[in-house]
């Protein structure tokens, strides 16, 4: 009889871990099934519990892009830990790490490491507030900024409306200066600044969605987005945690700055492939707003393992590996391989299949066209993306355990890895 690991730990795990993860969507409560504990990676690979050998579209979501134990990466992060694994005061490393991510986001000036996606973007939020004396922000249904408390609220029926909270623990009041509309919608953006203009810190938007898969903001809302905050005195925020180096060197800000002319965010939340999959996110903006920070300013931030000596060689060598010519052709060139291949797939089979992708980020929906909000993205068919993720499970490929999560491609992924991918979506679609 053969004992399947991935079970027994989760088994172990229920019993000392809240729902036997340390992050939710890991459980596989969307798909259903026993979630693949990981006993080791290399590549575009990883293995589980029981030696099962897995291609990785989710490359720890997001960091990975160079693929998992790049011999650079790892050389680096070797020799750091030797010089030790923490200090809590300044390193030359630090300063390294932030003039590279200037370097590749001209939009900042000046630049603050912190550990974590949800700190980066709370602080972000923090020091617009500070900097414009106001208390309302608005974000859009679909977007996710970390679980910080005025984060997690949900849209109310109808046009631009405070949110309620969509989490136990948030009470009301933390979310009354939280307004939620609906991704590209430039009616509700429109009435919102209309009514709360003088009220609003900032915007804070992810420019292509990656918590409702992948959808990106168009042309026309984001250059109103632009426009309004320019108009009332709010703050553009980018939340690029995701985006950020994924999708371009330029972030996906330089995406949308080749179609509209001298577009940048006020500031910018940047995270996972800046820390090479190490605890390291960051955020950042002009020089009069961040020189708002402490100890220069009056907006209080702090974080022990901040600059943390062992993340920042890692993202070092990390940013040095991406910035390598033709890193990002190449990469892109594999992604939209991967999301042709799977359409071509789903077309033949008669499934109703779009999918998109920018730069080593792609997402698909089991709808004929694109969905531009989170309310369109609900109606997709959970049925048949969980026969779909099971399918390509049992055959080796590993997809978000969630169909409103993005996938991510790595330069270690191969066009074998590619075409054994889309064998396998093609077999699981010709049977549905």
């Amino acid at each position: 009889m053969t004992i399947d690991r991935n079970q027994t730990l989760f088994d172990r795990a229920r019993q000392v871990i809240p729902g036997g993860v340390n992050s939710p969507v890991r459980a596989f409560k969307a798909v259903g099934g026993t979630p693949r504990f990981v006993q080791r990676a290399q590549g575009a690979y990883f293995w589980d519990a029981n030696g099962k050998q897995y291609i990785d579209y989710i490359g720890s979501w997001g960091p990975m892009i160079l693929g998992h134990g790049h011999p650079a990466v790892v050389e680096a992060v070797q020799k750091a830990l030797l010089e030790g694994f923490s200090f809590g005061a300044p390193t030359e490393r630090e300063v390294e790490l932030a003039e590279a991510i200037l370097a590749r986001v001209p939009s900042m000036d000046m630049v603050r490491l912190v550990s974590s996606g949800t700190e980066a973007g709370m602080s972000a939020i923090r020091v617009a507030r500070g900097a414009t004396g106001r208390s309302k922000f608005i974000k859009f249904e679909g977007c996710y900024h970390g679980h910080a408390d005025a984060l997690l609220v949900k849209a109310g029926s109808g046009l631009a409306t405070f949110g309620n909270p969509t989490s136990a623990g948030v009470p009301p009041e933390v979310v009354q200066h939280t307004i939620v509309l609906e991704y590209n919608n430039l009616q509700q953006l429109e009435e919102a600044f209309v009514t709360h203009g003088k009220e609003l810190a900032c915007i804070i938007i992810e420019p292509i969605a990656g918590n409702m898969n992948f959808v990106r903001a168009s042309l026309p809302f984001m250059k109103r987005c632009r426009e309004l905050c320019t108009q009332y005195g709010a703050l553009l925020v980018f939340d690029e945690v995701m985006t950020g180096l994924r999708v371009a060197l330029g972030s996906a800000q330089s995406v949308y700055a080749r179609s509209i002319p001298g577009f940048e965010p006020d500031m910018t939340v940047l995270g996972k492939v800046i820390g090479g999959g190490m605890p390291l996110a960051a955020f950042g903006g002009k020089r009069h707003l961040m020189e708002q920070l402490a100890p220069l300013g009056p907006v209080y931030q702090a974080g022990t393992l901040s600059g943390n000596p062992v993340a920042t060689a890692c993202g070092l060598a990390t940013l040095h590996e991406i910035g390598k010519p033709g890193f990002y052709e190449d990469l892109g060139r594999k992604t939209q391989s991967l999301v042709s291949g799977l359409t071509a797939a789903a077309t033949k089979a008669g499934i109703p299949f779009c999918g998109d992708s920018e730069g080593g980020m792609f997402g698909f929906f089991l709808f004929p066209e694109l969905p531009q909000n989170y309310a369109k993205v609900m109606t997709t068919d959970n049925k048949t993306f969980n026969t779909l993720f099971h399918g390509l499970l049992d055959r080796g490929v590993y997809i978000a355990p969630a169909l409103y999560e993005a996938g991510f491609m790595s330069a270690a992924h191969t066009e074998a890895d590619i075409a054994e991918t889309v064998a396998a979506a093609a077999d699981i679609f010709s049977a549905l």
